[in-house]
C-alpha cells in the first residue's frame, strides 16, 4: 500500500451513485422511448389478430335458421 493513499470519503461515495444514477436513468428514458410504441403497435396487432380468429371460429360454428310460412 502507498503511504500516499486518500481516505474515502461519504462524499465520494454519494457523488459515484449520484453519477451511476444518472447514466442508468438516461438509458432509462432512451429505452422506454422505444419501448413505448413497440407496445401500442403489438397492442393493435394482438387485437387484430384476436379479431380475425373470432370471425372464422364464428364463420365455422354459426346457425342457419330457416324460417317456413305454412
Amino acid at each position: 500500500m502507498a503511504a500516499s493513499e486518500e481516505r474515502i470519503s461519504r462524499e465520494d461515495i454519494e457523488a459515484k451513485f449520484r453519477d451511476l444514477k444518472d447514466t442508468v436513468d438516461g438509458k432509462t428514458v432512451e429505452a422506454k422511448a422505444k419501448a413505448v410504441p413497440a407496445a401500442v403497435v403489438g397492442g393493435i396487432l394482438l387485437v387484430f389478430l384476436i379479431y380475425l380468429i373470432g370471425r372464422r371460429a364464428g364463420a365455422k360454428r354459426s346457425t342457419i335458421v330457416e324460417i317456413r310460412r305454412i
